[in-house]
């Protein structure tokens, strides 16, 4: 009897694959090697990190490469502020790491749990509409190939491929090595405000202008916003007693919430009103801190989203075409929108390619219907050219995918390139980008 497989699930535990082989390397060599005796016995390959993404990007049947014990960090370089560090190393573990020879990540999301190359792999990004995504950082990666080439890519040694492997969906191969240009060790500023929600909008622009980092959570069935606005200073650290960031973020933030979503699961009629409870708990804070302690936030309730990147000026009639859909459906969703803001960048597939952006995210609690929610929420989101966060439910597919995307075609040539036999290719990459086509000749 065959011996039985691992059986795998991401963070939310809606996704769940079994591969047929898992390696867990612990050097680039290692890495090298398991990735060619895969391809020897025509396994295909996938890398995975924390699995906190939503879709079935990291699934596969075939070879499962775990990066988790590829973690250590390589160089620091104080002139540049150049640092580089194994794929799996998750942004949770680098802040402190970067704190300690006064440097920063420039921009981060809110959850800190996921690997670094996968979070690049997605285009993972915060808030700051002066700010790129967390892969418009990434200067160097190395990559392991499908037949055993470890390519160095940099800006001059391949622009084009770098381009591409900033955002790869893990189509190009396994990333062994991202090196990351930082900023100087900095303190954020963070206040927390309940506002109305027709003043909140009619001041969009304002807020997002004036402030490093902006964004925004709706709650459905309310007329309230949570509005977070974070600066930039010079003043040291202050940060809150450690007792009352507990109290905040497991009793208020996660288990006020836990406790709501699961009221409201079993009785969804009540959910107009459980929101509406939720937004009148929502109190003022303040925090300062060292920027890796103020940008992410505990997460204990399981959810998934969705989100979508468009353009910035369509935000406020987008959001309230998303809050109406909700509305006029009477769909029992516990979880508020959320919105965030980013500057255009140059990643072949970054959803803020090309254009100054922003960001709407929908949730649904674990165990509660979320398809005909996301599938609205969805069509309103694509009649702006939204652009999927490739970690996030959608239902897209290459073919209405690519003329969103302005670097799609290139894209596709650097796969050809360097995955010409779609070794890495798994479901979804298959869905999403389409097969590998031939390579074109020079």
């Amino acid at each position: 009897m065959s011996p039985r497989p691992e059986v795998w699930s991401n963070w939310a535990g809606d996704q769940r694959w079994a591969p047929a082989q898992v390696a867990r390397p612990t050097s680039e060599a290692e890495l090298v090697r398991v990735v060619g005796e895969a391809r020897e016995r025509g396994l295909t390959v996938r890398a995975t990190g924390s699995r906190h993404s939503f879709t079935d990007i990291a699934a596969t049947d075939g070879l499962m490469v775990d990066t988790s014990a590829l973690r250590r960090v390589v160089a620091v370089d104080p002139a540049t502020r150049r640092v580089t560090v194994e794929a799996g190393i998750t942004l949770h573990a680098l802040g402190p790491i970067l704190a300690g020879h006064d440097l920063a990540l420039e921009n981060q999301g809110d959850i800190d749990t996921q690997a670094v190359a996968g979070a690049l792999a997605t285009a993972t990004h915060g808030t700051g509409a002066r700010f790129r995504n967390l892969s418009a950082r990434a200067v160097g990666m190395r990559l392991v190939t499908a037949d055993g080439d470890v390519l160095d890519l940099t800006e001059d040694s391949d622009p084009e491929a770098l381009l591409a492997a900033r955002v790869s969906l893990g189509a190009l191969g396994v990333v062994s090595q991202v090196t990351l240009e930082c900023s100087p060790l900095f303190t954020l500023e963070r206040h927390d405000l309940p506002r109305p929600l027709g003043e909140t909008l009619d001041r969009l622009d304002e807020h997002v202008d004036t402030h490093d980092h902006f964004e925004l959570f709706v709650w459905p069935y309310t007329r309230a916003a949570m509005t977070r606005s974070t600066m930039r200073t010079a003043n040291p650290p202050r940060p809150a007693p450690r007792w009352k960031r507990e109290y905040d973020e497991r009793l208020v933030q996660n288990g006020l919430l836990s406790l709501i979503c699961r009221t409201g699961r079993r009785v969804p009629r009540a959910v107009p009103h459980l929101n509406r409870v939720m937004a009148a708990a929502l109190t003022q804070a303040r925090e300062q801190d060292h920027a890796y302690k103020v940008y992410a936030c505990r997460r204990d309730v399981h959810f998934t989203e969705t989100e979508y990147a468009i353009p910035r000026a369509c935000a406020r009639e987008a959001l309230e075409r998303a809050i109406e859909l909700v509305e006029r459906r009477r769909l029992p969703i516990l979880f508020p929108f959320e919105m965030r803001f980013a500057a255009g960048d140059d990643a072949l597939l970054s959803t803020a390619h090309g254009r100054d952006t922003c960001y709407i995210a929908a949730h649904q609690y674990v165990g509660m219907g979320y398809e005909s929610f996301f599938r609205g929420f969805e069509e309103i989101m694509s009649s702006y050219g939204g652009r999927p966060h490739w970690g996030k439910r959608h239902y897209q597919t290459e073919a209405t995918l690519r003329d969103r995307f302005p670097g799609w075609g290139r894209f596709q040539a650097v796969r050809a390139r360097l995955d010409p036999d779609g070794v890495f290719a798994n479901d979804y990459t298959r869905r999403v980008l389409g097969p590998v086509a031939a390579p074109v000749a020079p």
